[in-house]
């Protein structure tokens, strides 16, 4: 079967891209931003690109066109698509009719920690010698790919909340229907397509009806928005998580750097995670694997030894470099809360060393100026704060260095972020650059100016 992927670099269809060519498809695909690295990860697979969205790119006719939800209606494809009754679906509708539909699969929600915990879960599963299929909105540093069929019943994959397509306004994950089911927490984002919090909720319980009554919701005990969302009506299992109040499974006996902890379940300690990553979400992403693996026949001691051999994912507190005793990190944070758990993440591992923050404020809600009242506290931790206020942004962010205070510059020229780190940062600094997109490869032109 031939398959146009249309907007096919985008982590996700990227990723739906490499499971179908790894079922024996034709896959050829389209978008705007076909560039490395991803456009190199498709190609190595065998996946023809096509820059831009054409009609032409359509002829000969493919069987079947996969749409991204970057895609609306005027699109010439997506034009010439309907006229000419060409068969198409969703990634995730594909996903689910084509990969899941005789698979256990166990989904990851929420608004914060998807990638992370999905692939802590995958990695696990695979040290244990189930080799799962996996679809992950990043790349775990582990396996080098962001998906794979797998061979075993078994398949990982991150439940996105965002709408599915301009054809079906639903969140991707209803379409999933895991029978272990992780909600890590529960926050207002995506602005430009929920009107509330309630909204978001209301996707999340569609979701729970989803899971079956033989299958297990674990759930973060700390998240007042999960709790409200259960209390809608939940009809399968559940076990809950965390680090501050009782639950099921609680951590416990941090160290100070707070890379080790103790697992308890039912106040019986069950183990020592040691040398895991920085921050309290992680512990808690953690935790969260070790439950649902267990639901999967996992044993808790197997999957505390698989996280010790974890390297980490791609953009998530990733080390880019050192240079001249400075270190500079590349991370995915952009909602204030990730900004905040990654900033007090690294302070307790570092200490008093000084910490940069570097934030480009990319995501629509961001740039909707959505969350800008939480924006300044969430980078208290940080030493010195530089924010980036592209041209297109929908508000001032003033009011917000005013409230950090002289410890905060505001940058609208990439250059000039750059030139002051490598004029002033020292030996033993940290450099934390904060973006949810490739912030015109500030990260090398950081290393290139200290160097």
């Amino acid at each position: 079967m031939h398959i146009h992927i249309l907007g096919i670099c985008g982590t996700f269809m990227g990723g739906i891209a490499v499971l179908a060519r790894q079922a024996g498809h034709k896959v050829t695909g389209s978008d705007t931003n076909v560039y490395p690295p991803m456009s190199t990860q498709l190609e190595e697979q065998g996946i023809d690109l096509m820059q831009g969205f054409d009609s032409a790119q359509l002829e000969p006719q493919p069987d079947q066109v996969v749409v991204g939800n970057v895609m609306t209606r005027g699109n010439e494809a997506v034009e010439y698509m309907l006229n000419k009754g060409i068969r198409y679906n969703s990634g995730p509708q594909w996903l689910a009719e084509h990969v899941l539909k005789d698979r256990w699969v166990l989904a990851v929600a929420g608004t914060h920690g998807k990638t992370t915990t999905s692939s802590l879960l995958a990695w696990i599963l695979e040290y244990a010698g189930l080799n799962p299929g996996f679809l992950i909105g990043g790349v775990p540093a582990n396996f080098g790919v962001s998906a794979r069929l797998g061979e075993g019943p078994f398949f990982v994959v991150e439940a996105d909340e965002y709408d599915t397509a301009f054809f079906d306004k639903r969140s991707k994950f209803v379409h999933y229907h895991p029978r272990t089911l992780i909600m890590n927490n529960l926050e207002f984002d995506h602005a430009d397509i929920f009107e509330d919090l309630d909204a978001i909720k209301k996707q999340f319980h569609h979701l729970v009806r989803t899971v079956p009554g033989e299958g297990l919701l674990v759930v973060n005990g700390e998240e007042e928005n999960l709790t409200d969302v259960l209390k809608q009506g939940c009809w399968t299992p559940k076990e809950t998580f965390a680090e501050a109040k009782e639950s099921d499974w609680r951590i416990s006996n941090v160290t100070s750097d707070g890379r080790s902890f103790d697992v308890y379940l039912n106040n019986e300690k069950q183990g020592q995670v040691k040398g895991h990553m920085l921050g309290k979400h992680n512990r808690l992403n953690a935790l969260a694997a070790i439950v649902a693996a267990r639901h999967v026949g996992v044993p808790v001691a197997q999957s505390i030894d698989a996280l010790a051999h974890f390297k980490g994912i791609k953009r998530r507190m990733e080390v880019c470099g050192e240079v001249k005793g400075v270190i500079v990190y590349d991370d995915f944070a952009h909602h204030p809360t990730a900004i905040k758990e990654t900033l007090q993440g690294l302070r307790a591992a570092v200490g008093e060393a000084k910490i940069w923050a570097v934030l480009e404020p990319r995501s629509n809600t961001m740039r909707m100026g959505v969350h800008k009242q939480q924006l300044a506290a969430s980078l208290m931790d940080a030493d010195q704060v530089m924010l980036y206020q592209p041209e297109n942004m929908d508000w001032d962010m003033q009011p917000v260095i005013d409230e950090v205070g002289n410890k905060a510059h505001l940058l609208n020229q990439l250059d000039a972020i750059v030139s002051l780190l490598g004029d002033q940062a020292k030996e033993g600094d940290h450099i934390l650059v904060m973006s949810n997109g490739a912030f015109g490869g500030i990260h090398q032109k950081i290393l290139d100016a200290l160097g």
